[in-house]
């Protein structure tokens, strides 16, 4: 079934219209499909919280769960360790607003700040370069993000920033993640709402192997309102005529083939490794670390000394005690499961980074009202 998504096609409100959610949820109900979806994407969590959209889906039988959709919830806590190594060693560390709030093992990048520690916020790579273009003294960029930021660190490093700028590289890829959420099993899944932002860069071709070889459906959607109740519909309307598609809901933004250039950039500066994620086991070819021929500007060369420092005192650590973070990031617990949300876990003292970054689960629970103790 196909809808109009809007009456009047200049309306910013177009994609949040009542009349057509009602009619998506009708057609959800009539294919009489009961399943359980997962979004890997914090947005998707905010749209469906800020919305009410999770008990209107819960009347038509189907219950969306949060994945690790978050970058910087699933950074572990020795690399935010590693960061506030580097910036109690002297170095100017330079980091998003959420990134320097959220907590290694027990400070955080902020904390650090405070006792005196060079601790930089910034809106953009860019202005980290820019800073250390005037400075002089080493910085550190911390680069957090999956896909859809990876290009812009790409990109900044092709351009020959001033040798005294260097990037401590967090990156991450999805579609490796997604693979072990499945092979994980700790959960039943019946569908997968991808992220569109991801999306944008790597096109549909990365989860085309992940349902033909997990047998699931998958539906990459937008962020508003009718974006989620259609990609449900798109999902249950496959698992009716028994088929494990990619389908593009998001075809306005979403490209088949994804950024070809952006993904070019990224190839030429990254390589995948393993790496661990919060909450997961290593997960294969899921991390990007800098090729050889930009290791003049990788942190962890530059400044290895001080990084395996952090490995050896780090050795071993878990998460702080009571935090559930993890078992959010897998989705197989709601904030209000863990014993600390809202009471000792709240955004102004995060135990978790999932309390933190704005597309955090804990976080968004949270801000719409479910942290009263």
């Amino acid at each position: 079934m196909e809808f109009a998504y809007e009456a009047d096609r200049r309306s910013p409100f177009r994609f949040r219209d009542p009349r057509i959610a009602s009619k998506i949820l009708d057609s959800i109900k009539s294919l009489g499909v009961k399943a359980r979806y997962m979004h890997v994407c914090g947005t998707h969590q905010d749209t469906l919280v800020k919305y009410g959209l999770e008990p209107l889906l819960a009347s038509a039988g189907i219950e969306v769960r949060a994945g690790p959709g978050c970058p910087v919830c699933v950074t572990t806590g020795l690399e935010f360790e590693e960061a506030i190594a580097l910036a109690e060693a002297g170095k100017t560390v330079a980091a998003f607003g959420d990134v320097a709030r959220a907590p290694g093992f027990n400070r955080s990048l902020l904390d650090v700040r405070a006792e005196g520690c060079k601790v930089k916020i910034v809106y953009s790579i860019r202005d980290a370069v820019r800073f250390a273009e005037k400075n002089g003294e080493p910085v550190v960029f911390m680069a957090v993000g999956f896909e859809t930021t990876a290009p812009s660190t790409a990109a900044t490093l092709i351009q020959s920033p001033p040798e005294n700028f260097y990037v401590l590289s967090c990156h991450r890829l999805i579609p490796p993640a997604v693979k072990a959420l499945l092979e994980l099993g700790e959960i039943r899944l019946n569908g997968l709402i991808e992220p569109g932002h991801v999306s944008t860069i790597i096109g549909l071709d990365p989860y085309r192997e992940i349902s033909t070889r997990y047998r699931i459906p998958q539906v990459v959607a937008g962020f508003e309102p009718l974006d989620l109740l259609m990609a449900a519909y798109m999902l249950s309307r496959q698992i009716a005529d028994g088929r494990f598609d990619v389908e593009n809901e998001y075809a306005r933004t979403v490209k088949p083939y994804g950024n070809i250039r952006a993904r070019k950039l990224m190839e030429e500066v990254f390589e995948p490794f393993d790496i661990t994620w919060r909450g997961f086991p290593v997960i294969k070819g899921s991390g990007l670390k800098l090729k050889p021929e930009f290791e003049g500007h990788d942190a962890r060369t530059a400044f290895q000394d001080i990084i395996e420092d952090v490995h050896e005192r780090f050795q071993g650590v878990g998460e702080p005690p009571g935090c559930r973070c993890g078992e959010v990031l897998r989705g197989i617990l709601e904030p209000r499961d863990c014993p600390l949300f809202g009471r000792r876990c709240t955004p102004r003292t995060p135990v978790g980074p999932c309390m933190v970054s704005i597309e955090g689960t804990c976080y968004i629970r949270y801000r719409y009202g479910e942290g009263s103790a």
